[in-house]
């Protein structure tokens, strides 16, 4: 018997089709004004990457962080300043961003008063994220226990 997959052969075990709807999830407080939805995860049946949504309030902003696989973010709403290896880079509405393992980076709202809102995706179910001032590495999706803050 060949153990060689065709073109046809899903790469991984069976992920049960599902709708998803970020209103109906709950989100989970990542602090300063920020909070995350987690959307296509282990919990739904993920094997290979992550996906969610993180809202941000007027001025809101994450720490500068590293991951240990490649990130790609879609700006759904509103007006974001990322900064990439020191590189700061003004994105709006479906610009998205492409950053490798390893490369220091991090999503601020540009806007004072109006949200911004991102969509997520990492090459990897069991990405992490190291705070680059403090060294401090977490699974992403550690970030969605049942344990975490939680707020809509």
């Amino acid at each position: 018997m060949s153990t060689t997959k065709s073109a046809d052969t899903p790469c991984c075990g069976a992920f049960p089709p599902a709708v998803l709807r970020p209103a109906e999830l709950p989100a989970f407080s990542r602090g300063s004004g920020a909070r995350t939805i987690p959307l296509v995860t282990r919990a739904v049946g993920a094997e290979v990457f992550l996906t969610g949504q993180t809202l941000f309030e007027g001025g809101a902003g994450i720490p500068l962080h590293t991951h240990n696989c490649p990130e790609s973010v879609t700006i759904l709403e509103g007006d974001a300043i990322v900064e990439i290896a020191g590189a700061e880079h003004h994105v709006t509405q479906f610009d998205t961003t492409y950053v490798a393992a390893g490369t220091p980076h991090r999503f601020r709202n540009a806007s004072d008063t109006e949200p911004m809102r991102i969509l997520w995706i990492y090459a990897s179910v069991d990405a992490t994220r190291t705070l680059v001032d403090t060294g401090v590495t977490a699974r992403v999706d550690a970030e969605h226990s049942k344990t975490a803050q939680q707020g809509k």
